[in-house]
Formats: structure tokens, C-alpha cells, sequence
């Protein structure tokens, strides 16, 4: 009992804080996912077809650096490492290349698993009366076969990605037309944080990969929990504090 009151004073406080900063109070109705490293463990596999590209290219890139740059247009990411790296400025066309080349190394490998809790975490969302929508830059459709009501906003749909708040914006006005209160950002990445919090929602950060948890608090992150599944467990504490503003 006093683990279930620890969590739902810090998820009260943390509404708090939110609310102090928001010109409307935390009223969420939607929850907005990123996919890869939130949804799905593919992450690893991005980074290995991100390391196998660039060093193809005589460009350095780490896991770390996979994850520091996720969310980020593909081309601008092999276009900054290059400048860094080799003093050279790519053009969008030889950028993009490169990026179409670690896109075919990640289409070659298995397709990655669902991360334990994600199911049961859906179906608490739309018990409790909430949307679910993706927001995501990958192109694995399939991937998001499995929830057939989720409002799906991809890469296609904004012209500015992460960090940019457009592309959780944009899941706001499918989900509804939603003000940014209404939403909940659940992220994996710095850049993804950022997006959510530039957003005005209120951001779950999700430490799924080897960054360092300030990493993704830095950036703005309400709450952080280590895994999917931890975040789902406390659920019902999360949304007994919303009920109680």
C-alpha cells in the first residue's frame, strides 16, 4: 500500500508541476506512442543497420548515437556526422542514399518483438476512456497492425520531424482535434521528449535504450520509467492522480 501511495503522490505532484506551467490544466484523453524503442524493441536493429551504413562511408556512428538522434529526419543525421566526421557537406540526394542504404540493412532483419506490458497498457487506456494514437518516422506499418484503432501519424503526414512538435501536434488534430493538454506523449528518445514537451503535452519518458536517464529528464520528461511494463503496473495510480485535479 505504501509503494501504491509513493506512486500516485509522485504522479500528483508531477501533474502539479505540469499544470504550472500549461495555459489549460492536464485533462488527457489521448495517449500518443512512439513506436520504435516504446512499442517494439527495434532499436538494437536500428542502430546495427545505422553502423553497418555509415562505416560504409568511413563515418564513426555508435548505439548511443542511434538513440541520441532518433525521431531526427534520417538525411539530416547522415548529413550532420559526415560534416562532423569527414568536413564534408552532403547534398540532400548523397544523404539520402546513405540513409536508403541503412533503411535496406534494417528491412533485412527479423521483424522485432512487442515490449512486455505494451498490450496490457493499451487495454487499460481504453478501459479508462482514452484514445491511442502513434506517432512515429518509421515505415513499418506492420508493426501497428495489432491496434486497429489507434490514430497512426507518420513522417508522411508533417513536414518538419523531432524535434519539431509538429509531428505530435499533428497526432493531437487526428486524435480529434485535441488541445495539447489533452494528450499524454509517451517517448524513448531526447528528441522525442523534446517534441512531446515543445508540444505542450504532458511527456512519459520510457528508458529503454543505454542513454543515462537525464538524458531524457533534461529534456523536459514529467515522469520516467524504466520499462513499458512498469509504466503499465502503475497505471491506475497515474490515472487516480488525474482524476484527483
Amino acid at each position: 500500500m505504501g509503494i501504491i501511495v509513493l506512486h500516485t503522490r509522485m504522479f500528483q505532484e508531477a501533474i502539479r508541476k505540469y499544470n504550472e506551467q500549461a495555459p489549460q490544466p492536464f485533462t488527457p484523453k489521448v495517449v500518443l506512442f512512439d513506436m520504435d524503442g516504446v512499442l517494439y524493441d527495434s532499436m538494437p536493429n536500428h542502430a546495427k543497420a545505422w553502423q553497418r551504413a555509415m562505416a560504409e562511408f568511413g563515418i564513426h556512428f555508435t548505439a548511443e548515437d542511434s538513440y541520441a538522434t532518433e525521431g531526427a529526419r534520417g538525411v539530416d543525421t547522415v548529413r550532420r556526422y559526415a560534416k562532423e566526421q569527414l568536413g564534408k557537406i552532403l547534398t540532400e540526394q548523397e544523404a539520402e542514399n546513405i540513409y536508403q542504404l541503412k533503411a535496406q540493412y534494417f528491412h533485412e532483419m527479423p521483424t522485432t518483438n512487442i515490449f512486455d506490458g505494451v498490450k496490457d497498457l493499451m487495454q487499460k487506456i481504453q478501459n479508462s476512456g482514452l484514445k491511442i494514437g502513434i506517432v512515429t518516422g518509421s515505415g513499418q506499418r506492420q508493426l501497428i497492425n495489432f491496434i486497429n484503432e489507434a490514430q497512426v501519424t507518420t513522417a508522411f503526414d508533417v513536414k518538419r520531424g523531432k524535434p519539431n512538435p509538429e509531428p505530435y501536434l499533428m497526432g493531437l488534430q487526428k486524435a480529434g482535434n485535441l488541445a495539447p493538454c489533452d494528450g499524454i506523449v509517451v517517448e524513448n528518445a531526447p528528441l522525442g521528449v523534446r517534441a512531446g514537451v515543445a508540444a505542450g503535452c504532458f511527456t512519459v519518458a520510457i528508458n529503454s535504450g543505454p542513454l543515462p536517464d537525464v538524458a531524457l529528464l533534461s529534456e523536459g520528461a514529467n515522469v520516467l520509467f524504466d520499462t513499458i511494463r512498469t509504466f503499465s503496473n502503475s497505471w491506475e495510480q497515474f490515472i487516480a492522480a488525474c482524476n484527483s485535479y
